[in-house]
């Protein structure tokens, strides 16, 4: 129980280990790519820049050409028209434009482009915003600048149009801004992807989410079979359509390195719990194994196994309690003897005050009957007189002779037979009719009808039933009234059931709870003490009990029970149902 207590300790100790761990690096993670996301935005933001001002630069330097500002002199579109494309190729950019000082497009020339008149229609609606610095046309995506072209100086000088100079916003773009980072990057111009680095049907996926994204805001975003984390900027400010760039940054490395270190906890995980288990079988060897010997020890000892050995090995602490445990049993078995002894011999002290006092009137009557026999004067009548008191006295004497043997041999096991119990109950009545007590008492008997075969031991039976019938002409012989004994049997298949009742005032409060003790007596002059201990033992000895049913003035009921253990017939069954005896 210890060790898989200590495996799920393990157990649930490394679940909770990896659940916090799987957590706290889902968390960093996310930080770090919300990091390098917007570490690709600032890229993508100083990289404009840059481009921006390299646009401006070559821009000023074509405006300052003196063959450009001659150019721009003649106001004929054709000529400018047909003389534009040198200085496109001049400057080396993919968006090239020349525009009047009214800032109508009279030239434009755009890498990719396809229709020349609907890229001068577009560039000038963006030119007549000045915030516009993007441009979708003909499916492509530009950044652009213009610079004035003046004769003469700025300040002083004739307005004589615009010089237009671009670069193409594409997946190499793209690329360079989300390269420090490792991200990816997707323009998004109106309802459809303008530059990408990703697949364009991974990219269409970003469409929908685009619209309803805060600016800068992060967003985890699955893609076909990847997860990706978002930020997007909105650009639609600069641009003469709704532009978006969304920076995005996959989560397999970072799952992928979540589920190595899961799966390296959960080696540790069952490593621990290996070694655990081997460390608590070590445990339960030298330390739980002697303490479950030693709890077996004190339970044996508690069942009266006194000889149990307690155990010799295991760490210190065990052999400590063992030596304690040792010392307390030998304490209390020296004490269990000396107790043993001490009521051995109480119980021969109170044996021997009640069997004294009446050794001592029996032998009073005989040694004074006896000198009345040596007397030659005495009567023929008085001789019979004091010769049926000495037998009296002989009889009381074996009679209690009798009883303490019968004590002292309860608990044996003597051959039993099948005997009827209405046999032993007429043998006992005969033998109380011949006891004093029995004077001026009726005993009647009322027998089943059914068969009565028991297996016992007569003799002990016979005396056990004589002890009930003795107390009770005892108990009747103190009536004022009536002075009956009543003795019954009753039989079913497993038990017999002797009922004694008497007429006498009861049994006195004071010893109905030891009533079945030894020497327990109330107000008697003679007596041992020990005839309903004595028929509580053979009670018990056959199985059964006696009990005291009730007790009050002219009714007092006991009954004794015992099992049958008799096959029917068994046994010869008496003829006689019912008697009446009388003294």
């Amino acid at each position: 129980m210890l060790q898989i207590s200590v495996a799920l300790i393990i157990a649930v100790t490394m679940a909770l280990s990896l659940l916090v761990v799987r957590d706290r690096m889902r968390t960093d993670v996310q930080r770090s790519l919300h990091d390098d996301l917007q570490h690709s935005l600032q890229t993508f933001q100083d990289l404009q820049e840059r481009r921006r001002s390299a646009l401006e630069r070559e821009n000023t330097l074509l405006a300052t050409l003196p063959t450009l500002r001659a150019l721009m002199t003649t106001h004929d579109e054709r000529t400018i028209q047909d003389s534009a494309q040198d200085f496109w190729k001049l400057s080396g950019n993919e968006l090239f434009a020349l525009a009047d000082s009214e800032g109508r497009v009279i030239a434009a020339y755009a890498k990719g482009a396809t229709n020349a008149a609907d890229l001068r229609q577009q560039l000038q609606a963006a030119m007549s915003q000045s915030a516009k610095h993007y441009l979708l046309a003909s499916g492509n995506l530009y950044e652009y600048t213009y610079t004035p072209i003046y004769f003469g100086t700025a300040t002083n000088g004739t307005l004589l149009g615009y010089v237009v100079g671009g670069y193409s916003v594409d997946h190499e773009l793209l690329r360079e801004v989300g390269r420090g980072a490792g991200a990816e990057g997707i323009f998004l111009a109106g309802n459809r992807v303008a530059a990408t680095t990703l697949p364009i049907d991974v990219s269409a996926g970003v469409i929908e989410s685009a619209s309803s994204a805060e600016d800068a805001s992060p967003r985890a975003l699955r893609l076909g079979a990847g997860r990706f984390l978002t930020v997007s900027r909105d650009l639609t400010r600069s641009a003469n359509v709704p532009l978006h760039l969304i920076v995005l940054k996959s989560f397999d490395t970072a799952e992928q390195a979540e589920r190595e270190i899961s799966r390296v906890l959960l080696l540790a995980a069952v490593f621990a719990i290996a070694i655990g288990s081997v460390l608590m079988l070590v445990l339960a060897r030298t330390l739980t194994k002697p303490l479950e010997r030693l709890a077996a020890a004190v339970s044996a000892f508690a069942n009266g196994d006194e000889a149990y050995a307690l155990p010799a090995d295991g760490p210190r602490e065990v052999r400590y309690l063992s030596e304690v445990i040792a010392g307390m049993r030998a304490d209390i078995q020296k004490k269990n003897r000396a107790l043993l002894e001490s009521e051995r011999l109480a119980t021969i002290g109170r044996m021997a005050h009640s069997v004294s006092h009446d050794l001592r009137h029996y032998l009073a009557a005989v040694y004074a009957n006896a000198e009345f026999l040596a007397s030659p004067s005495l009567p023929e009548s008085e001789r019979l007189e004091v010769f049926e008191e000495i037998r009296v006295a002989v009889l009381g004497t074996t009679d209690m002779l009798d009883t303490l043997l019968l004590f002292s041999t309860t608990g044996s096991t003597p051959p039993r037979h099948a005997v009827p119990m209405n046999t032993v109950v007429d043998r006992a009545i005969a033998l109380i009719h011949a006891h004093p007590d029995a004077e001026r008492v009726t005993v009647r008997a009322d027998y089943a009808d059914d068969d009565t075969n028991a297996i016992i031991d007569a003799r002990q039976m016979e005396r056990a039933v004589y002890n009930l019938l003795l107390n009770a002409c005892q108990s009747a012989g103190q009536s004022n009234g009536r002075r009956e004994v009543l003795v019954s049997v009753s039989v079913n298949e497993k038990h017999i059931a002797i009922t004694v009742q008497d007429t006498g005032p009861g049994v006195p409060e004071i010893i109905r709870h030891t009533l079945f003790d030894a020497f327990v007596s109330n107000g008697k002059q003679k007596g041992t003490g020990l005839g309903l201990t004595l028929t509580h033992s053979v009670a018990q000895d056959h199985n059964g009990s006696v009990e005291l049913v009730s007790s009050e003035p002219g009714a007092t009921v006991f009954r004794l029970t015992i099992e049958r253990k008799c096959p029917p017939g068994e046994a010869t069954k008496p003829s006689t149902n019912a008697s009446l005896v009388t003294p």
